[in-house]
């Protein structure tokens, strides 16, 4: 009788969770992440952390959901970049519309620091609560740089570096001392951009006159008194004060990415139906296959499985239309156009393909979306830096200071070029500008191409300088502004699919597929680029729902920062 009546209870709990208001919880402080893992190391370091694509997927059906009452987000931590934040604006902008009740809880937006992005966060949604101790650190967008050339050189250590064109200013910080007047220029316009941007969402989300938040971000930080008077905070709370407030007796608490995934648990697509793949390329851009980067931070985009993944969902009859997700800022060439060939040969093969710009899809992180039928980009993006650079450091002399001979043996009158040890000769120089004006052509001819531009307006857009996803928009650069819900809406529209067509996510691989050995390279080059459901069923669900690489600051080309 015992063990009937815990049956009976059990089932009544379980019963009465389903028919009970739900309360949706956000935790930010560990980050979001963006694709899919791209080896152990990556898995193992995001596991903590909360898929992007999920927590929109949530928000999305919360809205059409009557058990969903609210949303709590505890926002601080690590920080988030300006194209992520706006995702998630966006996102509970939406959710607001429909009804819902939306709540931000921050222990400080800044301890003695500034944490204007993170309240630009905060003020999308209808109250936002801060700890009695915390600050609010609205202080505006600052762009700053270190130059090493002197301090290098008083070590000995020069940089050879030629680039294409004067805006193209990523290794300014080895061979200038100070910003250019195209440096200066070029941020100067970012700052500018981002601000409009950060003040318009302020405004909107708390009720206020843009010109007061001009002047509000002149006076930060606040202390939190301060912060409720001016009209940034609503009170002053604790997060248990917050949480009784906002959960009301009965209702269940429930993080997003649960929320999320109980949504499509047992819903994988059917063997049949059509489906719309979403391609994740993240970090830097190399030839091979997509791992850690070797300059860390985060993962590397690699040539091979993202190539594979986009054939393998051109080659995929049920896959009608391609999401590419870029967030990086750029990398090798030669990889590059590889990737960028996928993408036309998708589009050849009769399929829609549409970028979502992420944080930054900047330089070869443009390259790979130029030629996409509609190129999707938050406000905050930064994107374009269509040029190159390339070079290297010349070390020989602090070598010598250091004791330290260097002997060689060549055959050849340019074995040795690249070589750290000795400056290029003026013939090697003349093979390096070469170089850079082939790459720059080809760059420019292409991005011509696939944004309908004369080759002459295609330069004046390029020479290697950095925008804003506002400002790509208004220079044709990218075609609507918005965020990877929107790509993805657009993508079922272009091939005609209903709203609620799944989503198949590339690249993602079981385990268990490595011990297969590959019977050609196309066989290898699928295994990269997909999971077996049919086969693997259960234990590829639950190779989906792995973290993702860890996401990081808003990393500008030129190792500006913006928080």
């Amino acid at each position: 009788m015992d063990a009937t009546r815990t049956i009976v209870e059990t089932v009544g709990r379980l019963r009465q969770r389903r028919t009970a208001p739900l309360v949706l919880e956000l935790d930010l402080t560990e980050g979001l992440s963006e694709g899919p893992p791209a080896d152990p190391v990556s898995a193992l370091l995001s596991m903590r952390k909360t898929r992007l694509a999920e927590v929109l997927s949530g928000l999305r059906r919360a809205r059409k959901d009557p058990r969903v009452t609210a949303l709590i987000v505890r926002i601080g931590g690590n920080p988030l970049g300006l194209g992520t934040v706006q995702e998630l604006r966006t996102a509970v902008v939406k959710l607001r519309a429909a009804g819902k009740r939306t709540v931000a809880f921050a222990e400080t937006f800044g301890e003695f620091g500034a944490g204007t992005v993170p309240y630009y966060l905060a003020s999308a949604f209808e109250r936002v609560y801060l700890q009695p101790s915390g600050d609010v650190g609205l202080t505006g967008v600052a762009l700053e740089q270190r130059f090493l050339r002197d301090a290098l050189a008083k070590a000995g250590v020069r940089y050879q570096v030629g680039q294409r064109h004067e805006y193209k200013t990523a290794a300014n910080t080895f061979t200038q001392n100070h910003m250019t007047d195209a440096h200066r220029e070029s941020a100067g316009r970012i700052a500018e951009s981002v601000t409009e941007q950060i003040v318009a969402g302020v405004a909107e989300g708390r009720g206020l006159d843009p010109k007061r938040v001009r002047e509000l971000i002149d006076q930060g930080p606040f202390i939190g008194s301060e912060a409720v008077e001016a009209g940034l905070v609503d009170e002053l709370k604790y997060r248990d004060e917050v949480y009784a407030e906002t959960v009301e007796d009965g209702a269940h608490l429930l993080y997003v990415s649960r929320y999320a995934k109980s949504a499509l648990s047992g819903r994988l697509p059917h063997p049949g139906a059509a489906t719309v793949a979403l391609v994740h390329g993240s970090g830097m851009i190399r030839l091979g296959r997509s791992g850690r980067s070797p300059l860390g931070g985060g993962g590397a985009m690699g040539s091979d499985t993202i190539c594979a993944a986009l054939r393998s969902a051109r080659r995929d009859e049920k896959v009608k239309a391609i999401v590419f997700r870029v967030d990086s800022p750029g990398g090798s060439y030669v990889a590059s156009d590889a990737i960028w060939r996928e993408v036309v040969l998708a589009r050849r093969a009769g399929k829609p393909v549409i970028v979502s710009m992420g944080d930054v899809a900047a330089s070869g992180g443009y390259f790979v979306s130029m030629a996409a039928d509609v190129i999707v980009a938050q406000p905050g993006t930064l994107t374009g830096s269509i040029g190159v650079f390339g070079g290297k450091p010349v070390v020989g002399e602090l070598l010598g200071k250091l004791g330290v001979v260097t002997e060689s043996v060549a055959e050849g009158a340019n074995a040795g070029m690249f070589s750290p040890s000795t400056a290029f000769s003026d013939d090697q120089w003349e093979r390096v500008n070469a170089w850079l004006d082939r790459i720059y052509d080809d760059f420019v001819g292409k991005v011509a191409q696939g944004r309908d531009l004369t080759k002459e307006r295609a330069h004046e857009l390029a020479r290697g300088r950095v925008w804003t996803g506002a400002d790509a928009r208004a220079a044709g650069l990218a075609d609507e502004l918005g965020g990877l819900e929107d790509a993805l809406s657009l993508a079922r529209r272009r091939a005609g699919l209903p709203d609620d067509t799944p989503v198949r996510t590339y690249p993602r691989m079981h385990p268990l597929e490595r011990l297969r050995p590959p019977e050609s390279s196309e066989d290898k080059s699928a295994a990269l680029a997909r999971v077996r459901l049919e086969a693997w069923g259960p234990l590829a669900r639950m190779a989906g729902q792995l973290g993702l690489p860890a996401y990081g600051p808003l990393v500008l080309p030129g190792h500006w920062t913006i928080r």
